[in-house]
């Protein structure tokens, strides 16, 4: 065979060699970089109807979840019934052990919670699913959530955290029977400052089996607290940002 044809054909097997390497050692790195953003750890504050539904519906998608209550013992049969990704703490445990916490309690119990858990709260992502009741939480505080805005009124008592209004819209029974049902998903409003924690609360929704809506700033969030239009809508994403005068 002519010398340089034997030289080619080394070549080519070599360059082939070295191409299927760098896919091999690639690809692995790329998984692995894709899995490990997956997936959040989760704290739950406040695990009655609506924390322990939404929950239960990330620990369905995958996620790690650590519900917490004042007793949480009496957690014991729910997290059992979740599986090995569920686990159940107090307060302070929940919200050391997630990326993101989810706070769904009276809202009259939120600067409390602010107020105890300062340190451990700053910069975390948090939603917030409160909604400000006057015959439970007092006339008081319902006149400040009217005045200032509930989203404003709740950075207020949560300070320092990356704060998303959301999931405070609809009933627990709701979007427990609503949940990754058929297109078009039924719609979440979302408000918040922070572009990142914005978007991580899109995934979840989206993980939790709905469409997000992000209405705005937490500012904006007023537009959908109890008894604004974009309450209380049970409808999908295109619906409600009809409502709302939102872009499509």
């Amino acid at each position: 065979m002519d010398p340089f044809r034997r030289f080619d054909a080394k070549r080519r097997r070599l360059l082939g060699a070295a191409g299927c390497f760098a896919l091999v050692t690639w690809l692995p790195a790329t998984l692995v970089r894709a899995q490990g953003t997956a997936k959040v750890r989760i704290g739950v504050v406040g695990s009655g109807r609506l924390g322990g539904t939404v929950g239960g519906l990330w620990v369905k998608a995958g996620h790690p979840v650590m519900f917490s209550s004042r007793h949480p013992e009496e957690l014991k049969d729910m997290v059992a019934r979740l599986g090995p990704l569920a686990s159940a703490g107090s307060v302070a445990q929940a919200i050391a052990f997630g990326d993101v916490v989810l706070i769904a309690v009276p809202y009259g119990a939120l600067a409390k919670i602010g107020e105890e858990n300062r340190t451990a709260l700053q910069g975390k992502i948090v939603l917030d699913a409160c909604n400000a009741v006057a015959g439970r939480d007092g006339q008081a505080l319902r006149d400040e959530v009217d005045r200032d805005g509930i989203g404003v009124t709740s950075q207020k008592y949560l300070p320092g955290t990356r704060l998303v209004r959301g999931f405070n819209t609809l009933s627990s029974a709701l979007l427990a029977r609503e949940a990754q049902r058929s297109d078009p998903k039924l719609a979440i409003p979302l408000a918040g400052d922070d572009a990142e924690a914005v978007r991580t609360a899109s995934g979840l929704v989206r993980d939790a089996g709905f469409e997000p809506v992000v209405v705005g700033k937490l500012a904006d969030a007023s537009r959908f607290q109890q008894g604004a239009p974009g309450y209380g809508q049970n409808v999908t994403a295109a619906e409600l940002r009809r409502t709302l005068s939102l872009s499509p």
